[in-house]
């Protein structure tokens, strides 16, 4: 059996990749991280970044709809030009890939691999929240037009000795292709080597799930394009980077409200006072357990306790504390019943720092802000061993993969 076939969770691809001497010129941002005027800046005068095929708009008439079949198309025309001028090469033998990034001094090193949509269909690539389908369609639309998967998902495995000592071994040789985006290194390494190869689809095989961390969007829309095209092929499977459990660290996602329901700032802390601890504190504050919250109110950080802790016997989702804060004081006290709808509240990733909260409110758009602790990666895990659906902005991931260092190729790419 080929070790592409749909059977094996995780398998070797041949990826599309930039030739070594041109990754640092095509590697890229994730496409979903920055306005179409952001990459544009970052795009202008680089013409084989890999915005022009990310978010190809940006080559288009300003103010161009970003989901004209037109956008889609001209991001096809720009991977052929890339390929075309040999920017863009593809390896001849299926290989995994080790993929590192290494961010001040904390090095995370994963496996590029492509993932079976069977296994995805039937839950074994495991998922923990639900997408919204103009965000799919306009991913199936670009992989269609392209006939390619060009944004990694991020996912995790449970950690193997095995797999280590392979992704150590291949890292002791000069990196295939090395970039440096938004402050991160980026560096990839082949795994062709037979052997290892083998050895890597018999223990991903063994496993009994794995996780999608970041990319259900992506992961949705490769399963509705390979819904389309029932016979056997790339399109069957989807890229993933995937890392291990004990390498991967979730960051706090933290929220802004726009007001305070139609409470004063008096009678907003004493509501909240039956159901916390309220106290002032002298620095921004940083939560480092379950069930403590950091407030911000102009000029001031307070320190929220919840009364009597979270009970032993609290299901796994309601111990969240994003459900936490939800349920004890966005719900009850500012009436916010539902974060996916309410145009009250935003969300701040944990990347941004409490002073990003701060500024939010000082600047008079926001009236408050609060801090949480981190969803832990094992409650992630567990939630979705449960067959669950975690709560909307749930997980930040820092840093983020990048775009354009390795591609799955669904069908040639025509010149």
């Amino acid at each position: 059996m080929s070790l592409q076939n749909s059977a094996h969770i995780y398998g070797p691809f041949a990826a599309l990749r930039p030739a070594a001497e041109h990754a640092a010129e095509v590697a890229a941002p994730p496409y979903d991280v920055m306005t179409t005027d952001e990459a544009l800046d970052l795009a202008t005068g680089k013409p084989w970044s890999f915005l022009h095929v990310s978010r190809p708009e940006i080559d288009m008439p300003k103010g161009t709809d970003v989901h004209d079949p037109a956008v889609y198309a001209k991001g096809a025309q720009n991977l052929r030009r890339m390929t075309n001028a040999g920017v863009l090469v593809q390896d001849a033998t299926p290989s995994y890939y080790v993929y590192r990034m290494t961010s001040g001094s904390q090095k995370k090193t994963g496996i590029a691999a492509t993932a079976s949509i069977d296994d995805y269909l039937s839950n074994r690539v495991r998922r923990h929240e639900l997408t919204r389908p103009d965000k799919e369609t306009d991913r199936v639309n670009h992989m269609v037009a392209l006939n390619a998967q060009t944004g990694p998902v991020l996912a995790v495995h449970r950690a193997d000795p095995i797999i280590a000592t392979i992704a150590d071994r291949a890292c002791q040789d000069a990196p295939m292709l090395r970039a440096d985006v938004a402050g991160t290194s980026h560096e990839v390494w082949p795994i062709s080597g037979s052997a290892d190869v083998s050895k890597l689809t018999t223990i991903f095989d063994r496993m009994e799930a794995v996780y999608i961390a970041d990319g259900h969007h992506r992961s949705a829309a490769a399963a509705r394009v390979a819904a389309g095209r029932p016979e056997q092929g790339p399109h069957k499977r989807f890229l993933v980077v995937s890392f291990p459990d004990d390498e991967v660290t979730i960051l706090d996602y933290n929220r802004v409200i726009r007001d305070l329901g139609g409470l004063s700032s008096v009678a907003f802390l004493t509501a909240l006072s039956d159901r916390f601890e309220v106290n002032p504190a002298p620095a921004p504050v940083q939560p480092t357990t379950r069930g403590l919250f950091g407030m911000y109110l102009p000029g001031q950080w307070y320190r929220l306790q919840l009364r009597g802790g979270v009970p032993k016997n609290t299901p796994l989702l309601d111990r969240l504390d994003i459900e936490l804060l939800s349920h004890h004081l966005l719900e009850p006290v500012l009436g916010i019943g539902d974060s996916r709808t309410d145009t009250r509240i935003d969300f701040v990733g944990g990347a941004r720092g409490l002073e990003g909260l701060s500024a939010r409110v000082d600047s008079g758009e926001m009236a408050v802000a609060f801090s949480l602790w981190p969803t832990q990666l094992q409650d992630l895990m567990a939630i979705a061993d449960a067959n669950q659906i975690m709560p909307p902005k749930s997980t930040w991931f820092e840093p983020k993969l990048a775009d354009g260092l390795l591609i799955h190729v669904l069908s040639p790419i025509n010149s």
